[in-house]
């Protein structure tokens, strides 16, 4: 692997502090099952709609997750493959021994 630039090591740490969120991480996990409506992830993670909102507002600006409109609905979902698999490999981690 090449050194990474500034610029790239920047990227990274944004990224670890959105899922470094509880809050974020257990809608991303909500997320890891399948595209949702944002009421369908406020009941799952038990918090309001509004914070739920802004919560994915912040994955979605740093390309977290995706969305997109079918109707008046806005389903999310995750980025790509890639966020599983770190969420994945996090996982393991912390229950490797």
């Amino acid at each position: 692997m090449t050194q990474p630039d500034q610029e790239d090591i920047q990227k990274v740490t944004q990224i670890f502090k959105m899922l470094g969120d509880p809050t974020r991480l257990k809608i991303l996990l909500s997320l890891e099952e399948g595209e949702r409506n944002v009421t369908s992830i406020a009941e799952q993670v038990m918090m309001e709609q509004s914070a739920v909102s802004h919560q994915l507002k912040l994955l979605k600006d740093n390309r977290i997750v995706k969305s997109e409109r079918q109707g008046k609905t806005i389903l999310y979902s995750l980025d790509d493959k890639h966020v599983v698999d770190i969420l994945q490999k996090t996982f393991a981690h912390i229950h490797h021994r």
